[in-house]
């Protein structure tokens, strides 16, 4: 019964960090580089319909890449912990002293004394599946990623990425000129950035006033940057 209690909570837990990082990567970047570019083209041109066509094709293009962005992550994270488990695998085959080395160097790291420590490596030790095991955690550091969390982000990571660029583009559908489609999608805009980083900061146990004044601020900037760059180049 404790078993059946205990080992699921994890596997739960790591699941939902990993989808809210996924969330948080392709909201903040739907948010704010579609919200840039259809400031940039408001300086630019003076047709709404335009600002909106480039603005979708935006959005279209950007959630494919993240999303393959995200799987190639994900896909890279998999084959480096499969080699280096097959790495630790054929050390321990190869050169199980040295290994043994290691692990009695690190179980020392961890304040076990040199009795403790022997029994620790013997035990350790007599089973090679849990021996690599022990080495990959606690000497490089990597758990097991899961293999099917890659595609799960590049869905996730697109879906947030496409729907955080609809928001700023939505003022353009209900307002004629691109002046004042970039003032309302300023506004949306603004008011989400805020409450998306407040919300991501208390998610992640950061303040979460600064870290929605850093998010919006971002978003502000890179807009107007666009804004100002093609009022220029277009005057």
């Amino acid at each position: 019964m404790q078993h059946a209690h205990t080992h699921p909570h994890p596997e739960d837990h790591l699941t939902s960090s990993a989808m809210l990082q996924d969330i948080v990567i392709g909201l903040s970047d739907g948010l704010t580089v579609p919200f840039a570019l259809a400031a940039g083209l408001s300086g630019a041109v003076q047709s709404s319909e335009l600002v909106i066509t480039a603005g979708l094709a935006e959005i279209v293009a950007g959630s494919i890449a993240m999303g393959l962005g995200g799987y190639l992550a994900g896909r890279t994270e998999v084959e480096h912990y499969t080699a280096e488990l097959a790495r630790e695998h054929q050390e321990v085959q190869q050169v199980p002293h040295v290994e043994r080395a290691e692990v009695d160097e690190l179980l020392a790291e961890m304040g076990l004394s040199a009795e403790t420590r022997a029994l620790a490596v013997q035990e350790l030790t007599a089973d090679p599946e849990q021996w690599v095991r022990f080495m990959m955690k606690y000497e490089l550091g990597l758990e097991q990623p899961d293999p099917r969390q890659a595609p799960k982000s590049a869905v996730t990571i697109s879906l947030a990425y496409a729907l955080g660029g609809l928001i700023p583009l939505s003022a353009y559908f209900l307002t004629n000129t691109p002046t004042d489609g970039l003032i309302w999608s300023a506004v949306i805009t603004l008011v989400c950035l805020l409450l998306f980083g407040y919300l991501k900061s208390r998610l992640t146990g950061q303040p979460p006033v600064t870290g929605a004044l850093r998010m919006a601020g971002i978003g502000a900037l890179a807009a107007g940057a666009a804004f100002f760059v093609a009022r220029l180049i277009s005057s």
